[in-house]
């Protein structure tokens, strides 16, 4: 049976950006309808979908949104 990937294996985007650079948050907001949401310290990074399919649908969102922010803006 292979060795299941770290979350750092399976999202190296999410994992560096909290690391390094923001937050993220994930779940029901009784103010913002994106179920994940991504931010740093000017404001809001990305926001996704109302909702999602599975988590794991969520999460590869989560990844390609803040991925594609990091590299419009050069970081």
């Amino acid at each position: 049976m292979p060795k299941p990937k770290t979350f750092e294996e399976q999202y190296p985007t999410i994992h560096r950006f909290v690391e390094e650079i923001g937050w993220i948050e994930i779940g029901q907001h009784e103010m913002i309808s994106a179920f994940v949401r991504a931010y740093d310290l000017g404001g809001t990074v990305y926001e996704g979908e109302d909702s999602y399919p599975s988590l794991e649908a969520a999460l590869q969102d989560l990844e390609t949104g803040i991925k594609a922010y990091l590299d419009e803006h050069g970081i």
